[in-house]
Order: structure tokens, then C-alpha cells, then sequence
């Protein structure tokens, strides 16, 4: 995946925005004419054509058929591949197929379906574009077909140059609407202490420790936390054969320490965690001044009102925040939840894209789509709530950490951001999680992100 000078332009001039979500008037109109994914509400996956049949594919910008360009036809719509002319989303029988452009089965009467959604329905039948029915411990079929109505019925019609508004004013700029460069595996750097076998410890995801991190402007850091005897230890995979590695408690007081002293930053905290409650909150307690920056959205109407202005949540002095991946259904059977000492269920308030492009070397995949969504669980990118939108982690990194591989991908972390994870999650990422943020200026993506446009 190359970016072109011009797509490189573009998102510089995209990134420094919002997106524009439609007035509620609006909502209830159709689209107009351009180009568009055709993005299913349930699974956040796009209608792709693949080879004249449609399913559903993991987003991917302008790649893999999934651009769509929706045009009135008389009193309907027709959607025509914006890479085969003359070809558009249409039905054969029950399933979603492409089709002539002037075939009846091309057409569709587009319909509000509410909260920015649509239904697109056959002109001669009661019959809708729909996902199928999940079979029972599996994914949504990838095939796309023509159903009943219903809440798998339910469409976005995500435009591919999404509509933008200037960034606010620093001092109005709610939580969700900022970007922060973020550290994936920030204990594994070498500086700090062992944090792998001796082999894996020589492909450290950062060669910074967290106190340089910080005054690099590191915002977000994801750390892998065990159990063994003395607590909740950092380490990726397992803390066996691990020289000198660090506590929990350690990292943390480095922070809330940088916090205490940077009155005006703001950090947030991912943990993998493989830790019993009980264990994780005896290792919280060890911090001092915690308690002082700790952030609990659980307990400041966020999930009714929406995320604060960044700038309340400085002058109130509620500068970090903590997520965790854990189970909160396990953390329940175990009789102590990890947010009733402050640490915030992650599923319960953000969404993030899967977690690998691939291997250390060789070619890339750059779709975005859950990291949640399987036969277990779907939570997708998409997910909106009446008052209230998850905070969107955008990682961008490999499963191993090779210099050349994490300066290119680095690079090219603005356009992928503006290009295929904006579209695919429906909103710009709020965190870019990256190997080696040394390398390849990362901190350039979030600056674009943040910074306002001059529209004068």
C-alpha cells in the first residue's frame, strides 16, 4: 500500500476536522447524489462485489470493490460500482447481486430508517437488502441477500468524502473530538526493565522508557499486565523466564507523577489484562496521588450527556484514565467489578479496530474493522448510542516490530486514518496506537488530527 502524494494531501486536509453528523432533519432525507459504502448497521462491514456476488467485506477505502455510486433512476436509486460501469447492486432471486444498471432488479426505493440509517427496498415487493441470519456460534454469512425487514435491514450510506466541520477552539473540544499518539506495548521498550523471554526481549515494540515517552508526547499507553507472586507484573505473554521486569504500580506512578506536574496533559491507560480484580486493585492502591487524576466517566453522565470538554476535565483535575479488556461478566461471578475502583470496561466505551496489518515484513492489510466482531461477540466500529459516541483506538502496527517495516508503516499512518479507519468506524480515531512511535513521525497523523482548519 503506497500513498500518492494527492491521497497524502487529501487527508492533511481531511484529518484536521470532524466529521459532520446530519441534523436530525436531515437524517430523514435520502442521501444525495456521490459515492458511498453501503455499511450494514449490525456489523459495520461494507457490501462489496465480489465477482457479481455482494458481500459483506471488511472496510477497505477504495480497495476490494466497496464503493458505491448512488444516483436517482425515475422514482427510485440505483447504486453503481464505482469500478465497473454500467454494473450496480441489485438482487437475483434472494440473493444481493450485481446487475445491469437498467435492470428492474438495479433499483431500490431508499428509506429513513433512523439514527443516519436507511433501508433499501425492492420497488415491486416487500423485500430488503439484508444481512442473514446469524447462525448460532458463528459470524453473519458474508453473503449478502434479500429478506424481511428488520434491524439487519438497517443500512449507513457512508459517503467516501465524508461532509467536515472545522476542529473546534482548543478550550471547546469535547474528549472524543482529540487524537492522542499512543504507545502499543509501552512496557516493552528494554529501557525500563525486562518484559519477555530473552529472544522476544530483543524485538522491543519501543526502545523508550515511559518517563521519555511521556516527554515525547506519548498520550496513551497499552500495557500487557500478569499475575505472579509479587502482583500485577508487565509483561507480553507470560512473565516466566523475564528478567527485572516491572510492576504495574511502577508505570503508573511514573504517570500520574508527569500528571501531577503537566497539570494541562491528559493520558489514558489500555490494559491487557490477565489479572484477578482483587489483584489489580490492591496494585491501584500502591500509587500515590491516583485517586487525585483518576477520570470516572461511569460516574459523570457521560453514557447520557456524552464525553466532556477536554478542558473541564483539566481544570477538575481528571487527567487519566484507565480501560481494561477484562470480561466484565467474569469480573461479575467473582464478586468484584474492576470499574468499582475505577478501572472502565473498554467494550463498554470504545470501539477499536483490529490489532495486526499482518507480519513484521511483507505486504500489509489495511481494512479496518472490529477487533470485536465474531461468533462470540460483535460490537462494531459503527456503534453509536443515543448521547453518546465510544472513543475510537485506531491501531496501526504488525504482529512483530521490525525497524524498516514501523518507519513505513508510520508514514503512512495519516492516509490510512483518513482513508479507509474514518469511514469504516464513521469517525476519526481518537487514539493512534503505534509500534516504534520514534520512527516515521507518527506524531504528525495526530497533529493533523487536532489541528484546526483554515477555512477563511
Amino acid at each position: 500500500m503506497r500513498p500518492t502524494a494527492r491521497s497524502l494531501l487529501a487527508a492533511t486536509a481531511v484529518l484536521g476536522t470532524v466529521l459532520t453528523a446530519p441534523s436530525p432533519a436531515r437524517a430523514a432525507e435520502v442521501p444525495g447524489a456521490g459515492a458511498y459504502y453501503v455499511q450494514s448497521a449490525t456489523t459495520g462491514l461494507n457490501a462489496s462485489d465480489s465477482g457479481g456476488a455482494v458481500l459483506q467485506h471488511n472496510p477497505k477505502g477504495n480497495e476490494d470493490h466497496q464503493q458505491w455510486t448512488l444516483r436517482a433512476n425515475g422514482s427510485s436509486y440505483v447504486l453503481e460500482s464505482a469500478d465497473t460501469t454500467g454494473r450496480c447492486l441489485g438482487r437475483s432471486g434472494d440473493q444481493a447481486t450485481t446487475v445491469a444498471c437498467t435492470s428492474a432488479d438495479a433499483a431500490w426505493q431508499v428509506a429513513p430508517a433512523g439514527a443516519d440509517q436507511y433501508t433499501l427496498k425492492d420497488p415491486g415487493a416487500d423485500r430488503y437488502l439484508t444481512v442473514a441470519a446469524k447462525p448460532s456460534g458463528s459470524n453473519y454469512p458474508a453473503q449478502l441477500v434479500i429478506g424481511s425487514t428488520g434491524s439487519l435491514a438497517a443500512w449507513y450510506l457512508t459517503p467516501v468524502t465524508p461532509a467536515t466541520e472545522p476542529m473546534p477552539s482548543q478550550d471547546q473540544r469535547t474528549l472524543d473530538q482529540v487524537t492522542f499518539l499512543t504507545a502499543h506495548n509501552a512496557f516493552a521498550n528494554g529501557v525500563d526493565g525486562g518484559f519477555a523471554p530473552p529472544f522476544v526481549n530483543l524485538v522491543p515494540n519501543q526502545t523508550r522508557g515511559i518517563n521519555q515517552q511521556l516527554t515525547d508526547g506519548v498520550r496513551g499507553f497499552m500495557l500487557d499486565i500478569h499475575q505472579t507472586s509479587d502482583g500485577a507484573i508487565l509483561c507480553h505473554n507470560s512473565c516466566a523466564l523475564v528478567s527485572r521486569p516491572v510492576a504495574l504500580w511502577v508505570d503508573l506512578q511514573r504517570m500520574v507523577d508527569f500528571l501531577k506536574q503537566h497539570p494541562d496533559q491528559f493520558v489514558t491507560v489500555f490494559l491487557e489484562d490477565y489479572v484477578d480484580p482483587g489483584v489489580l486493585r490492591g496494585e491501584l492502591a500502591r500509587v500515590n496521588g491516583l485517586s487525585d487524576v483518576l477520570y470516572r466517566p461511569d460516574q459523570t453522565g457521560v453514557r447520557q450527556n456524552g464525553w466532556p470538554k477536554l478542558a473541564d476535565l483539566l481544570t477538575a483535575g481528571h487527567r487519566l484514565l484507565i480501560f481494561t479488556d477484562h470480561s466484565r461478566s467474569s469480573d461479575e461471578s467473582a464478586g468484584l467489578t474492576r470499574d468499582s475502583f475505577g478501572v472502565m470496561y473498554q467494550r463498554d466505551w470504545t470501539v477499536e479496530n483490529y490489532w495486526s496489518m499482518g507480519p513484521g515484513i511483507g505486504s500489509s492489510d489495511w481494512s479496518c474493522y472490529s477487533r470485536w466482531y465474531g461468533a462470540d461477540t460483535n460490537i462494531p466500529l459503527t456503534r453509536t448510542e443515543t448521547g453518546f459516541r465510544p472513543l475510537f483506538v485506531m491501531n496501526h502496527f504488525r504482529d512483530a516490530t521490525i525497524t524498516s517495516t514501523a518507519t513505513t508503516d508510520n508514514r503512512k499512518l495519516a492516509d490510512r486514518a483518513q482513508r479507509f479507519c474514518q469511514p469504516a468506524a464513521r469517525k476519526k480515531p481518537n487514539f493512534l496506537a503505534v509500534d516504534r512511535y520514534d520512527l516515521g513521525d507518527p506524531a504528525a497523523a495526530v497533529s493533523a488530527l487536532n489541528a484546526p482548519v483554515d477555512v477563511g
